[in-house]
C-alpha cells in the first residue's frame, strides 16, 4: 500500500500533490458530487457511455481548473478574490464643504 504525506510541518496548511488549502477541499467536495452526479444519471436510465462519457469530461475540467487556480492565486487566493467584492469602490462624503473647512480649521488651531 502507498503511503501519502499529507501535511508537511506543524502549522502549516495541508497539502496533497501541489493543492493547498481549499483548493483541495474544493477538488475532493467536486469529485464526491460527480460521482453522485454519474450515480444518479446511471439509475435514471440515461445511456451508460454518456454517464461515463460526461464523467470522465468534467472530472477532466474539474482538475485542470482546480489546478489552474491553485498555481494563479495561490493559498489565500480565492479569500483575497472574496474580500475585492466587500471593498468599497470609493468613498462618499457628503458634508458640506463649508462645514469639512469648518472643521479642518477647529482641528487645525488646536
Amino acid at each position: 500500500m502507498s503511503e501519502y504525506s499529507i501535511n508537511k510541518g506543524v502549522g502549516r496548511s495541508v497539502e496533497y500533490k501541489g493543492l493547498k488549502a481549499q483548493y483541495l477541499f474544493i477538488f475532493a467536495i467536486g469529485l464526491l458530487s460527480l460521482f453522485v452526479l454519474f450515480v444518479i444519471m446511471y439509475v435514471a436510465g440515461v445511456p451508460q457511455w454518456f454517464c461515463i462519457g460526461f464523467a470522465a469530461v468534467s472530472a477532466s475540467a474539474l482538475v485542470w481548473l482546480t489546478f489552474r487556480l491553485n498555481a494563479r492565486f495561490g493559498q489565500y487566493g480565492l479569500m483575497k478574490l472574496g474580500a475585492v467584492r466587500y471593498r468599497p469602490r470609493y468613498i462618499i462624503n457628503r458634508l458640506r464643504i463649508t462645514r469639512l473647512i469648518k472643521t479642518c480649521r477647529k482641528q487645525h488651531n488646536r
